[in-house]
């Protein structure tokens, strides 16, 4: 995968006017993520490719993947690499085509894409969206500890997990049979690509918001909302 067009994808993201998405998810702007690690220890194994597409929402409240970015990531000085783990992915850390950045490099700039995409929407912070979120958001809070990168869109803890919402939705929790049965074309040779896996993550994530909405979901929530309760806007 090339670098992040960063200018290229300003400009797409310039192109979303103002939409609902500000009162849907209490401000949060959904970004779905997807790394791929040489490891499962955040703190001590590589990262090695990050894929980000960031949610949007038409007048009625559905949803859709709007824009994407990637990039692949140069191993942190010292880190560790799993032989199994790069057997599992495929990944060569270090072949030139790869045309990694380093990780301050690549998530500065999509941190400020994100953040330009909140002030858009009118959305206080980012929440990060991911198939087994934990996972993904352990790894981008190792970097950014990492490299004392400053004024991360993403809330440090909280996210939405697709692999909880498949099994409530669809009874099962595994990425590609989730897409199945949603649906949702999957190709299980283009699988453990970031970007690939996040773009499906993103739509499975949409549809279940979506669905959810269909239903009368959303409608049975926001009668719950205008009733008079204590303001929970402080809490975390």
């Amino acid at each position: 995968m090339p670098p992040v067009n960063i200018k290229k994808l300003r400009h797409k993201v310039a192109e979303h006017l103002p939409n609902p998405m500000a009162s849907r998810f209490r401000g949060y702007l959904p970004v779905v993520v997807d790394v791929e690690t040489a490891g499962f220890n955040p703190k001590t194994d590589a990262l090695l490719e990050v894929a980000m597409v960031i949610m949007d929402m038409d007048e009625k409240g559905m949803m859709t993947p709007g824009p994407s970015m990637s990039a692949n990531i140069q191993p942190f000085e010292g880190a560790n690499l799993e032989q199994s783990a790069l057997d599992f992915t495929g990944i060569d850390p270090f072949d030139p085509n790869r045309e990694a950045e380093d990780e301050a490099t690549a998530l500065n700039a999509m941190f400020k894409t994100v953040r330009k995409a909140m002030k858009i929407k009118g959305c206080k912070r980012a929440i990060l969206v991911g198939h087994n979120a934990h996972f993904d958001l352990g790894f981008i809070n190792a970097a950014i500890e990492r490299h004392d990168l400053k004024r991360s869109p993403f809330h440090p803890f909280s996210g939405f997990d697709t692999a909880t919402l498949a099994g409530l939705a669809l009874g099962h929790t595994v990425l590609a049979r989730s897409c199945k049965l949603a649906g949702i074309d999957f190709d299980n040779k283009a699988a453990h690509s970031a970007l690939y896996d996040t773009e499906k993550t993103a739509e499975l994530f949409a549809l279940i918001v979506n669905q959810w909405n269909h239903m009368g979901g959303w409608e049975w929530a926001q009668r719950k909302h205008q009733k008079e309760i204590p303001d929970l806007d402080d809490e975390d």
